[in-house]
This record gives structure tokens, C-alpha cells and sequence, in this order.
């Protein structure tokens, strides 16, 4: 697997992302993640729908928690043909109990933990953090 060193910094250290870079206009890679409720989903599953994806380390963040609200607020004005979508690292059990804290009813969550097949797939996957 390729991976890419010195490219971001976490803390003002460097970090490795593993994966490969993706660039504009590429087509959009395949993944497996996990809904709230474990089972499996993929870009298929979203298919015909306009698809915004909002990729943040874990929910339970201070600028991860604004990001996903404001998501989720925004979203409210969207038809139906859009889907906004927040990947994280957080296990679907998390996910579901901090959108139900939250009151985020119109963002969908889905759980990389499992492989981090996302994260591996966009080259977003930090190695020396598994997030």
C-alpha cells in the first residue's frame, strides 16, 4: 500500500497517510463502511443521489462535532436527491449515540473503524493514529 510521509502535520510533527492521493476529477474510489445499525454500505448503496461527504477523525472533537452540526443544519434546505454523509473512525455505536445527543437527524454517519477501507482508499488514513 502506498504511503505518503511529510505531506500534513499533526501537532507540528509529521505524519504518514496511507493510500494513495486523489486528485480532481478522478472518479470517487470504492469503500466499505458501517451504518449505525453495522451493516455494510458503499457508494452503490447511494447511487442516483447527489453525495456529499464530510470525513472527520471522531465525532466526540470540539471542530468535528461544529462541522458535522453544521452539515446537518445546512442539509435541512437540500432536496431529496442529495445525501450528506460523515465518515469517521468512531465505532457506529458512538456515531448513533452522539446524533441522538446531538439532534443530528439529516446527516447520515457511517463507521470506517472496521477496515478503514475509506480512509485507506482516499489516502486520508493517518498510520501513526489509525484515525
Amino acid at each position: 500500500m502506498e504511503k505518503r510521509t511529510g505531506v500534513v502535520t499533526f501537532a507540528g510533527n509529521p505524519i504518514t497517510l496511507v493510500g494513495p492521493e486523489i486528485k480532481v476529477g478522478q472518479q470517487a474510489p470504492y469503500f466499505t463502511v458501517l451504518s449505525n445499525d453495522l451493516q455494510p454500505k458503499t457508494l452503490k448503496d447511494y447511487e442516483g443521489k447527489v453525495k456529499v461527504i464530510s470525513v472527520v477523525p471522531s465525532l466526540d472533537t470540539g471542530v468535528c462535532d461544529a462541522q458535522t452540526r453544521w452539515f446537518n443544519q445546512d442539509a435541512t434546505g437540500l432536496s431529496d436527491d442529495v445525501v450528506v454523509l460523515t465518515i469517521s473512525m468512531d465505532l457506529p455505536f458512538a456515531q448513533k449515540r452522539w446524533c441522538g445527543a446531538a439532534g443530528v437527524d439529516k446527516v447520515e454517519t457511517l463507521s470506517d473503524h472496521k477496515d478503514a477501507s475509506f480512509g485507506t482508499n482516499y489516502g486520508f488514513l493517518i498510520e501513526e493514529l489509525r484515525l
